[in-house]
């Protein structure tokens, strides 16, 4: 369908406030970008349930990482359903305070836990070192589940972009280490081709928000050899094998560069026969399903999320 027509403006809006100067230090623009107009605070419908939450450090590999740790109030401190989740930002940008509305939202939507992972930042901290934080976060979710009041058998992974192609490869990582299981991997236009090889990077490498430029830096910022990028824990469409991966809800925007790439790793998931749920989601561009205050498709979009999670956690 075509684009849909409330965020026509919105592009324009987007295109005139965010145009990049990409000689301005890294810590500059994302000071920038954190404060812009159309920060998820300001375009992300709050949930209708409140949401308690807490920050923790959580020991990683050369250093320590925060996580925020959020659950609907009053709910008993009983285990339960957790959801480890992993911000956007082409691997260099955003926060767990920018996406602190979504996980809100999704934890008193669900009725779960959500773990918001503050994972370093490229390209400060370069591949695998995102990837690496994310799985000691799991692992640390899982060690410390009685304190967490986290329900083990009901531990899934999330994301949207960079976050999904980090939440995948967390999967994979607990797979391949026999690490925490993993009942579920929830992946909202998830990058996960670093070669940039798929068709819709091409079709919408140019005005529709996200560009083919801003992955070539985001990905040059991460990888610190362009060879780094055929390697399954930065590419898990490339992945040699995704067999004893667990099921996966995979969605996608029919204006979006990472399109093809997202909808083909959920083919290869199913042909491995991992139960896979694919959909695409008309007129829409990167990140504007969380335009939730203004476009009833986005709230529908962002449902779909929550309702696959709670069937994979048994709660419909």
């Amino acid at each position: 369908m075509p684009l849909r027509p409330v965020l026509r403006p919105l592009l324009a809006l987007a295109n005139v406030l965010e145009r990049e100067d990409r000689s301005r230090p890294v810590a500059d623009r994302r000071a920038a970008a954190a404060s812009g107009l159309l920060q998820m605070k300001f375009v992300t419908a709050p949930g209708r349930r409140r949401v308690a939450s807490m920050d923790l450090l959580v020991p990683v590999d050369g250093g320590q990482i925060m996580i925020r740790v959020y659950r609907p109030a009053g709910h008993a401190l009983t285990p339960m359903p957790t959801h480890l989740y992993f911000h956007g930002g082409a691997f260099w940008l955003d926060s767990v305070a920018v996406y602190d509305p979504i996980c809100r939202w999704l934890a008193g939507t669900v009725d779960c836990q959500v773990i918001s992972v503050d994972y370093r930042l490229a390209p400060e901290h370069r591949y695998p070192t995102a990837v690496e934080d994310a799985y000691a976060a799991l692992c640390w979710a899982a060690e410390h589940a009685q304190g967490l009041s986290v329900d083990r058998d009901r531990l899934s992974v999330g994301g949207f972009s960079a976050g999904g192609n980090i939440a995948a490869a967390v999967a994979m990582m607990a797979r391949d280490r026999s690490g925490p299981a993993v009942c579920f991997q929830a992946l909202q236009s998830p990058v996960t081709d670093l070669t940039m090889g798929q068709p819709s990077v091409e079709e919408f490498a140019t005005g529709y928000g996200l560009t083919k430029a801003d992955l070539v830096e985001g990905y040059g910022f991460y990888l610190g050899d362009p060879a780094q990028a055929r390697e399954p824990y930065a590419s898990p469409l490339l992945a040699p094998d995704l067999s004893g991966l667990p099921p996966a809800f995979i969605s996608t925007c029919e204006y979006d560069p990472l399109r093809d790439e997202g909808e083909a790793y959920g083919r290869r998931l199913k042909a491995t026969g991992v139960p896979t749920e694919i959909r695409r989601i008309p007129g829409h561009l990167h990140s504007s399903i969380y335009l939730t205050r203004v476009l009833p498709s986005a709230r529908e979009a962002m449902r779909h999320t929550a309702d696959a999670l709670r069937a994979a956690y048994g709660m419909s």
